[in-house]
């Protein structure tokens, strides 16, 4: 997929926004938890909370669309019946107009 300049600019620019909103997290998960890491062992604690973090993204996100999946046909079967064109309950008897004059 070719994107534009502008485009990629956009979607570097949200990364870093996501990043930076994690990174965030990470540091007030270790604040939160009352260790004092440095070095080797907070780059092992971000990394382990990174992972973890989206291994429960990624089971919300199966999990919202299991139930996105449960909920469409009732969904699909309500717009069907809320944008059906009503059926007339007598058949028209009328035909449409025709014109019987010679087209010039």
């Amino acid at each position: 997929m070719q994107m534009g300049p502008e485009q990629r600019k956009v979607l570097r620019e949200r990364e870093k926004v996501y990043r930076d909103r994690v990174k965030l997290e990470v540091d007030g998960a270790l604040r939160d938890s009352g260790l004092r890491l440095e070095g080797e062992k907070r780059a092992q604690f971000e990394q382990r909370y990174l992972q973890e973090r989206r291994r429960i993204e990624h089971a919300l996100r199966q999990e919202t669309e299991a139930k996105r999946q449960e909920q469409l046909p009732a969904l699909r079967e309500r717009l069907k019946k809320e944008f059906q064109e009503p059926s007339p309950s007598v058949p028209s008897t009328s035909a449409p107009a025709v014109s019987t004059s010679p087209k010039k």
